[in-house]
């Protein structure tokens, strides 16, 4: 069915040249219209997205923490969800505080055991810019976490899959991938495989895979780093 548009042309006509001017003198950039054309917030800010997370380490964690060192990446077009790991952060503590809001399983009773390499570690806090999506990166799609390597693209890990989980929750009382499963590419378990991450038939579900498998179901999210 056709839609009425709302407002005169001469309307449309000022506003458009008004945006025109600001991409010329910068104003206006691709990622703002990029997040206009996806139904988010265009302006917010790092120090907005910042502030939000410490109130979500208070709430969650009960952690004071202070980021005013924090190095946040160069957000790149299209990666507009920032994920903020606290210092210190461990696998089980994270599970286990999802496990207090929602039904969980994991694959192995200890995480912090099971998982002995990831591409960034808690040593210190750190950001990282993912993709802003339900499901994991449908580009990536029936490539294996060996394609993804041979091909340079740095992965998620399950950390910060768990806390991606944790802070969507909070925002939405929903749940990431319920269609398809993330690869957390960027850890390994003791035996190599990789650990992989959906929600499946209500509850999360934590389990791995091999290195080489691929199906279009399993997919990586790419991360955008220092």
């Amino acid at each position: 069915m056709k839609r009425e548009i709302v407002g005169s042309m001469s309307d449309w006509a000022g506003v458009l040249s008004e945006m025109h001017r600001q991409i010329k003198d910068g104003s206006l950039t691709l990622e703002n219209f990029i997040d206009f054309t996806e139904h988010r917030n265009p302006f917010i800010n790092n120090p907005d997205l910042v502030q939000q997370w410490k109130q979500f380490y208070k709430k969650y964690f009960n952690l004071e923490l202070d980021f005013s060192n924090l190095k946040i990446p160069k957000k790149q077009p299209g990666f507009n969800r920032l994920i903020i790991i606290a210092q210190g952060l461990a696998l089980n503590q994270v599970y286990n505080v999802c496990s207090q809001q929602f039904t969980c399983w994991k694959y192995a009773d200890d995480l912090d055991e099971a998982i002995v390499k990831n591409e960034r570690i808690s040593e210190k806090s750190y950001a990282i810019w993912l993709r802003d999506r339900v499901e994991a990166d449908e580009e990536l799609k029936n490539m294996s976490a060996n394609d993804l390597t041979g091909k340079n693209i740095s992965g998620i890990t399950l950390l910060e899959r768990l806390i991606y989980e944790l802070k969507f929750f909070d925002e939405t009382s929903k749940h990431l991938d319920v269609n398809n499963i993330t690869l957390c590419v960027g850890s390994r378990n003791s035996g190599g495989r990789v650990p992989c991450v959906s929600w499946y038939d209500g509850r999360l579900e934590v389990d791995w895979c091999r290195p080489q498998d691929a199906d279009s179901s399993f997919r990586a999210r790419a991360v955008v780093s220092f």
